[in-house]
């Protein structure tokens, strides 16, 4: 591999010049010596791929792009060859060329977001992997499930904790309870914002148990579930995030035995946003707003950027009749969550109480578009590996 960047390199000129150009020249005013050339240098780099000869088949599917620069199954060839050989850098520019001619292309985003994730571009690798699975990644099972499992690694790390136990739970239609999977769950549900191989070793155990809860309780099997979580908690009752993830557990089952474990959380941890939000939303469905409006300022004072409190919090204004104020919370996390149904439904609800007509008419327009398109998306989940 050592000569592979001065072959990518030569190839990207070639095909940055005939960007410049424009297309390629239409085949009739070709000369035939190039495209023989093409032909031959093609020929002999499939036949050394499938042999094995891997630095030789760069060689010759770069002499290749050299002729003819707009070739995406020659970028493709180069592409995951470099990545089978550990080059990332290479290969992320290499694919980077290949979506640049095939922006629908989906398994070359999703393969550009994996060499972005190794070359710790975790930012952009995210946003190439989420575009991956949004176009799809055809019938490549191994490379769908690589790219939700780092996916979904991103996401921990950015403290997305309840989108990556989202595209975690994917993994139950195709059966894989694999270790590293149950390392996933067990960051998201201990919100510790780690990638796997960053799980210090004296919390492994303590992941390892957290996440056979979260599997189970995607799973739906809450006797397991719990008795994971009974588990957790006999052996880490001080642990932060513990009783946070054992009130989550049992909000459906027994809301006030779900509160007693939020307080015991906040206890442990007196800034524990999440547990603020959960607690607010109970108080608010319960009605007990005047109870619920100072979790949820709090929630918001400590994280300003999470719409979820935002959500609470202007759900709430609106309940006790401040209604402005509602409007600027609500509109604040449409901002920060603008692909959210919950926000501009509520939103709207507002909207529609001060008489502002043609702004909720807009709100319920986004609400009914986002709904639609996650009703889509869980059926499309629902049929994975039917």
């Amino acid at each position: 591999m050592a000569v592979a960047a001065a072959l990518l390199a030569s190839a990207v000129c070639a095909q940055s010049s005939a960007r410049q150009k424009g297309m390629e020249a239409p085949a009739s005013s070709q000369k035939l010596e190039p495209a023989v050339e093409f032909d031959n240098a093609v020929k002999l780099a499939d036949e050394a791929r499938l042999a094995g000869r891997l630095s030789e088949a760069l060689d010759l599917y770069a002499k290749a792009l050299r002729i003819r620069p707009q070739w995406p199954e020659g970028w493709w060839n180069v592409a995951t060859i470099l990545y089978d050989g550990d080059s990332y850098v290479d290969a992320r520019d290499a694919f980077r060329n290949l979506v640049a001619l095939d922006s629908k292309n989906g398994p070359a985003w999703g393969m550009l977001g994996l060499c972005e994730f190794q070359t710790r571009e975790y930012d952009r690798a995210v946003v190439s992997m989420q575009r991956g699975r949004a176009l799809g990644l055809g019938a490549n099972i191994e490379l769908e499930s690589v790219v939700r499992y780092h996916a979904a690694q991103l996401y921990i790390r950015f403290e997305q904790f309840e989108i990556a136990f989202e595209i975690l739970t994917e993994f139950l239609q195709i059966g894989n309870e694999s270790p590293r999977v149950i390392e996933a769950f067990g960051l998201t549900m201990l919100r510790m914002p780690f990638l796997v191989s960053e799980i210090p070793p004296d919390k492994r155990e303590q992941v390892l148990i957290a996440g056979r809860a979260g599997f189970k309780m995607a799973a739906g099997r809450l006797d397991e579930a719990r008795a994971a979580l009974d588990e957790l908690l006999a052996r880490y009752p001080n642990a932060p995030n513990v009783h946070y993830a054992f009130g989550v557990f049992l909000m459906n089952q027994d809301a006030d035995a779900a509160l007693k474990e939020f307080r015991r959380e906040l206890e442990i941890s007196p800034s524990h946003q999440p547990a603020m939000v959960q607690m607010a939303f109970e108080y608010m469905k319960r009605g007990e707003h005047s109870t619920a409006l100072p979790l949820a300022e709090k929630a918001v004072q400590l994280a300003p950027k999470m719409f979820p409190a935002r959500n609470v919090l202007g759900r709430v204004l609106f309940e006790l009749g401040q209604v402005e104020r509602a409007i600027k919370e609500l509109e604040e996390g449409v901002k920060l969550a603008p692909t959210s149904p919950e926000m501009h439904y509520a939103l709207a609800r507002a909207y529609t109480r001060i008489g502002r007509k043609e702004d909720a008419a807009r709100e319920r327009e986004i609400f009914k578009r986002l709904q639609d398109q996650s009703d889509v998306q869980r059926t499309a989940r629902a049929g994975v590996g039917d």
